[in-house]
């Protein structure tokens, strides 16, 4: 009779602290109430999930709260792909305009580099500024990325054999490292706004 007592007033207890208090986890929820209350904290978490298998309380993952900035969400993990474009753009430039082309073995690390550079990072970039967030599946976006790769490049040097620097390696360079990081910028910019419309 007195457990059946004190299951009862712990019951009542916990819900309380729900709508009291508002715990943001469960690890939360069991502090507040063996500050109410001398029951060990083992005990706690078996009668709070007791409760949630009875229905009498939904235990759910509360959404996190979006980034307050811009600044802020380029730290997050969802920005990886954008702090992994810049490197690798970095990266490709510093090694095409460092080491030269009968520097064996180093070239190689340059022809992957620069594979990457006109094959992948100029289509994923301008992908992700028509698809923000996950429109696409893997096999798609990388199917977008070296199609449009394929189109923009030759595009890059079309326009680039108008002008008075011609079709030359520099040019070339500089053009795709422009352009790849304005792509990576308006992409970033437009995923972070359809996080915080989505969130709020």
């Amino acid at each position: 009779m007195k457990q059946n007592s004190t299951e009862g007033a712990l019951t009542q207890t916990i819900i309380q602290l729900i709508e009291d208090k508002k715990p943001r986890s469960v690890k939360q929820l069991v502090d507040l109430a063996k500050e109410e209350t001398s029951i060990p904290e083992q005990r706690i978490i078996e009668h709070i999930l007791q409760l949630q298998s009875q229905g009498k309380i939904t235990l759910k993952e509360l959404s996190t709260r979006p980034p307050q900035n811009l600044g802020t969400y380029l730290k997050t993990k969802d920005a990886y792909w954008y702090r992994t474009t810049l490197i690798l753009i970095m990266a490709t430039t510093l090694t095409v305009f460092t080491i030269p082309e009968n520097a064996y073995p180093l070239v190689y690390i340059r022809y992957f580099l620069g594979v990457i550079f006109v094959l992948w990072l100029p289509g994923y970039s301008f992908t992700k500024v028509l698809f923000p967030t996950k429109e696409l599946d893997a096999i798609e976006r990388t199917a977008f990325s070296i199609g449009l790769s394929l189109a923009l490049v030759p595009l890059v040097g079309l326009l680039l054999n108008y002008t008075p620097w011609g079709i030359r390696l520099s040019p070339i360079m500089l053009s795709l490292l422009t352009l790849t990081t304005l792509f990576a910028t308006a992409a970033i910019i437009r995923e972070y706004q359809g996080k915080t419309r989505t969130t709020t």
